[in-house]
């Protein structure tokens, strides 16, 4: 039973506020469902039959919001971001949906029975009236709510054809408060699931994000699939299904992938380890050929071609910037940490300059989930800890320019080299002498390089200083050639 007491005081100032000026006002969508499952509502929604022009004119700050007439109402002197901006929305009608996303039109003035019934899910169109505690509930969504179980406010067709998202939300609400979608609804979907063509691309991110970040990702994505939205977010992972791997895998590619994203989830990971995990081995079934003696199959170069695949996927789903590239840079290194005894020292130092000091760690956490996924008990054995100690050990050496035991001023005094492009070649070239061995870094050594270098023109010290990474370049190089001559795969 939802009180008064249940509701924050500046959500409770604000419906007061309409109350007492001859309004009314509900508190209303995803807050009340929250409330009914005792959770903590994650924003405040209120509706009123009070048009846009009467709730500005009742609150010191506010804005319009959208098209739909919702205004924001602002709580100042708050902390909780949650409290700062409650949105108010007069009772609406809706239109139909032309182009399956918006209502062509809105009607202000109709009752609340009218507004809740344009409402998607029966557990989404439950109001609360905060002034005498009453709880409007048309469409049983308690009860839906009590058996955890969701259902469209009405006919499911009518409310995916207003707008297709709904199939999307559908699923994420299903991962986040673990419901199952009740079966005329999930019919529904799969008989419609073409209608989300109709949505922008920025749309659909959002609800597959907040499926990933959900408590379960992994039911969310496989529900995704079995309703055929899957092809409107991510079609590359189809091709995993049935995908055998063998060797130490218990999964098929597809499950392997499904159980490393809910590692991360159970584990509380961010949204690019959960991404990662979901995507590391994306290409498998593109690199998958007939295996030796020891193994049934191999996926030579998955990585790289991963890599790439990644970094399309993200580019179509218009993920921000900072979020692509470190999914894309996980993918293509989370194989490096392979096999410990055939890694030396050197190459773990390389690996901590080419992806960032800051990132070794979550590529070492991508190998646990990796290793969850393939249905192993065991997080972290003897291999894991002796990874993690070279890690460790590789830190404690110098791993950047700034690290050296020389720097431009000491170069600059030497070899009277003026401030310029020359001196910087020199000091990555001596730091590619220092990952090879961390011994050399000392100064006697440095200087002793450096009356070597100064004799070589800007050319020959870009190759020295560079030549860690065009030996990645030409291992990937040669890898996507062999990729590609064995599966015709770009």
């Amino acid at each position: 039973m939802i009180t008064r007491e249940d509701i924050p005081k500046e959500v409770s100032r604000i419906a007061d506020t309409l109350e007492d000026a001859g309004l009314e006002a509900y508190l209303v969508g995803g807050c009340v469902r929250d409330l009914v499952l005792g959770r903590e509502p994650k924003d405040w929604d209120i509706t009123t039959n009070a048009t846009p022009d009467q709730i500005q004119a009742l609150f010191p700050e506010t804005y319009c919001n959208n098209d739909f007439g919702t205004v924001g109402v602002v709580n100042e002197d708050v902390e909780d971001l949650r409290l700062k901006v409650v949105e108010v929305t007069p009772y609406r009608k809706e239109s139909e949906y032309s182009d399956k996303r918006r209502p062509d039109s809105v009607e202000f003035g109709v009752s609340l029975e009218e507004d809740l019934e344009r409402r998607d899910f029966t557990v989404n169109a439950i109001a609360f009236r905060a002034k005498n505690a009453t709880l409007v509930d048309l469409f049983d969504g308690e009860g839906d709510i009590r058996k955890k179980r969701l259902k469209t406010v009405g006919e499911a067709d009518k409310r995916f054809t207003e707008d297709a998202l709904r199939m999307m939300r559908a699923v994420r609400l299903s991962a986040e408060l673990n419901f199952a979608i009740e079966s005329e609804t999930m019919a529904s979907i799969s008989k419609n699931s073409a209608l989300l063509e109709h949505i922008s691309t920025e749309r659909i991110r959002d609800e597959f994000l907040r499926i990933i970040d959900s408590a379960n990702p992994m039911l969310g994505v496989a529900m995704l699939e079995k309703l055929g939205l899957i092809d409107y977010v991510l079609p590359e992972i189809k091709d995993s299904i049935g995908c055998e791997q063998g060797g130490i895998h218990t999964y098929d590619v597809y499950e392997h992938l499904l159980r490393s994203l809910q590692a991360a989830a159970d584990k509380g990971y961010s949204t690019e380890m959960r991404l990662a995990a979901l995507l590391h081995d994306i290409a498998k079934p593109a690199t998958r050929r007939e295996g030796g003696r020891s193994k049934k199959y191999t996926f030579f170069g998955h990585e790289v071609v991963g890599a790439r695949m990644t970094a399309k996927i993200m580019k179509r789903l218009k993920m921000p910037r900072e979020i692509a590239e470190k999914v894309e840079m996980m993918v293509r290194w989370h194989m490096f940490f392979a096999d410990p005894d055939l890694i030396t020292l050197a190459a773990v130092r390389r690996t901590i300059v080419r992806v960032g000091e800051e990132n070794i760690e979550d590529l070492l956490t991508l190998r646990i989930c990796d290793r969850i996924g393939t249905g192993r008990p065991k997080e972290q054995p003897f291999r894991f800890r002796k990874y993690k100690a070279m890690v460790d050990q590789a830190r404690r050496d110098p791993v950047s320019v700034k690290m050296l035991k020389t720097d431009g001023e000491r170069i600059m005094k030497q070899t009277g080299e003026k401030p310029g492009r020359k001196l910087g070649f020199i000091l990555h070239a001596l730091l590619e002498e220092v990952l090879e061995d961390p011994a050399r870094n000392t100064e006697e050594y440095l200087d002793a390089k450096v009356a070597e270098l100064i004799k070589l023109d800007e050319a020959e010290l870009k190759k020295l200083g560079e030549a860690g990474k065009e030996r990645q370049k030409e291992e990937e190089e040669a890898a996507i050639k062999e990729i590609e001559r064995s599966h015709k795969v770009g």
